[in-house]
């Protein structure tokens, strides 16, 4: 069975939300740093440290 990475990436925050209950705005702050992190000029270098 193969699952899509949304999907799967869905499911798993939905239940990290609702089972450790963070905060809104530390869930805002770590998709904002995400993005902006993503099209920085440190996404090389995290796209070589990941892999």
């Amino acid at each position: 069975m193969q699952v899509p990475l949304w999907f799967a990436l869905l499911v798993v925050s939905w239940l990290g939300i609702k089972l450790i209950r963070p905060p809104w705005w530390l869930i805002a702050v770590l998709l904002l740093g995400g993005y902006l992190l993503a099209d920085s000029l440190l996404a090389p270098a995290i796209d070589t440290a990941v892999k």
